[in-house]
C-alpha cells in the first residue's frame, strides 16, 4: 500500500498539475458555450425501427482456443441472420475473398455485392487493414476485426439496397456513420450506394432513414464536463445539439483527424449531434451521427430514434431497437458453451490417436492462481 505521505506528496502534485492546467478548461468551455442557443427539444414520432450488430469477437471468453476461432454474424433487432462463419486470424485472405463469389463469378454474399458494387474482387483490395501474407509468424489477428466491420457495412448496404420495407423505416447502426476500414475512395462510393438505394425506396412512397449511434466518442469524452457547466444539454425535456465539424475536430488535439479534410470526406458519412432522450437535466448523452443527405430532416430521425429510446430497457433511454439486436448478438450461455464443445471437437478431430491428452487437460485448471481468492 502507498504510505500516508506518499498519498499527502501525491494529492499535493495532482492539485498543483490541475491548477496549472485550469487554463485548458476555460479554453474548452469557451469552444463549447457558442453551442447553448442551439440546443433543440425532440419531439417524439412513430415508425418502424430496425438495428444491425455484429458479434462483438471480444465477448467470446472461450476457455481454451489456440486457434482463436472468431464467429462473424450478423443479426438485427427482429434476430434475423444475415451472416454467420468463422475465421481464425491465419484464415488465408485469398481463399476468404473466393467465397464471397459463386462459381460463374456473380456474388454470393452481401459482402461480395458490396465489393461487386465497389469494384473490387479481393478482400486486400477493399480494406487496407486486410493484408495478405505468406509468413505466418507476422500474422496480426486485428484483420479480423476489419472483416467484421466490412459485414456489418455490407449488411447494411444490402439491406437499404435490397430490402422493402411497408412503411418508414428508420435504420439504426451500430456505432457512427464513419469509418477508417475502406481503401482509399471507396467509402464515399459506399455512400452513393446506400443513397442510390434509399432514393429507390423515396420512389416507392417509403422514406428509409439512416443513423448511427455510440456509446461514447473522443468529442463527447473531451466536452462532456465543459457541458455540464455551460449548462448545455440539462433541459428537462429530450434535447439535441449539432456540432460543428471544426468542434469535433478539436477533440483530436493529439491524433490526426482521421476521417478527411472535408465535411463529406471519403470516410465520413454522418453528421454529429450530442442528444438525450430522457427528460432529466441529468439523463445520458449519447453521440449521434445522422446520415449526411438527411441532416436536413435531423427533427424528424432524432424523434423516431426518441420514440424508440424512451422505453430502452435495461439500458434507459438508450434505443431499445439495438439493445434488442445486442441481445441477439451476444454469444452467451448455451451458445457460448456450444462453440467451446465444438471448438474441442475439432481439437480433437486433429489430434487422432493423442486425442486423450485433450481429456487430461479440460480436467486441469487453466488458472490455479484464483485459489487465492
Amino acid at each position: 500500500m502507498i504510505e500516508l505521505q506518499s498519498y499527502q506528496t501525491l494529492q499535493q502534485e495532482i492539485t498543483e498539475r490541475i491548477r496549472e492546467d485550469r487554463g485548458l478548461l476555460e479554453q474548452i468551455r469557451a469552444e463549447i458555450r457558442p453551442l447553448k442557443s442551439g440546443v433543440r427539444s425532440i419531439q417524439p414520432r412513430t415508425s418502424t425501427s430496425i438495428s444491425l450488430v455484429a458479434t462483438d469477437g471480444g465477448n467470446n471468453k472461450l476457455q481454451f482456443d489456440p486457434f482463436l476461432v472468431q464467429l462473424i454474424r450478423v443479426v438485427d433487432s427482429s434476430n434475423n441472420e444475415y451472416c454467420l462463419e468463422a475465421i481464425t486470424p491465419t484464415t488465408n485472405i485469398t481463399q476468404l475473398s473466393e467465397k464471397q463469389w459463386a462459381a460463374d463469378g456473380t456474388p454470393r454474399t452481401a459482402l461480395g455485392k458490396m465489393m461487386a458494387y465497389l469494384g473490387v474482387r479481393h478482400l486486400a483490395h477493399l480494406s487496407q487493414m486486410i493484408r495478405t501474407t505468406n509468413n505466418t509468424d507476422t500474422i496480426s489477428a486485428s484483420w479480423v476485426q476489419s472483416y467484421r466491420e466490412m459485414v456489418e457495412w455490407a449488411t447494411l448496404f444490402s439491406l437499404i439496397r435490397e430490402k422493402d420495407f411497408g412503411s418508414d423505416t428508420l435504420i439504426v447502426f451500430d456505432g457512427l456513420l464513419r469509418s477508417k476500414q475502406f481503401a482509399d475512395g471507396l467509402f464515399a462510393r459506399y455512400l452513393d450506394g446506400l443513397n442510390e438505394g434509399i432514393e429507390r425506396h423515396r420512389k416507392q412512397r417509403r422514406k428509409v432513414y439512416l443513423v448511427g449511434i455510440a456509446k461514447h466518442s473522443q468529442a463527447l469524452t473531451r466536452y462532456r464536463l465543459a457541458m455540464a457547466l455551460e449548462h448545455i444539454l440539462v433541459t428537462n425535456y429530450p434535447a439535441y445539439v449539432d456540432i460543428p465539424l471544426d468542434i469535433e475536430k478539436k477533440a483530436y488535439i493529439d491524433t490526426k483527424w482521421p476521417f478527411g479534410n472535408e465535411q463529406t470526406g471519403p470516410f465520413l458519412g454522418g453528421k454529429m449531434f450530442f442528444v438525450k432522450f430522457g427528460s432529466g437535466p441529468r439523463d445520458p448523452i449519447w453521440p449521434v451521427d445522422i446520415y449526411l443527405p438527411q441532416v436536413a430532416d435531423a427533427q424528424i430521425v432524432l424523434g423516431y430514434l426518441l420514440a424508440d429510446a424512451i422505453n430502452g430497457f435495461p439500458v434507459p433511454f438508450y434505443p431499445q431497437c439495438l439493445q434488442q439486436a445486442h441481445e441477439h448478438a451476444a454469444l452467451i450461455d448455451f451458445d457460448l458453451d456450444m462453440l467451446q464443445d465444438h471448438i474441442f471437437e475439432g481439437i480433437r478431430d486433429t489430434l487422432g490417436h493423442e486425442a486423450p491428452v485433450l481429456d487430461t487437460f479440460r480436467l486441469q485448471d487453466a488458472d490455479p492462481s484464483r485459489q487465492r481468492y
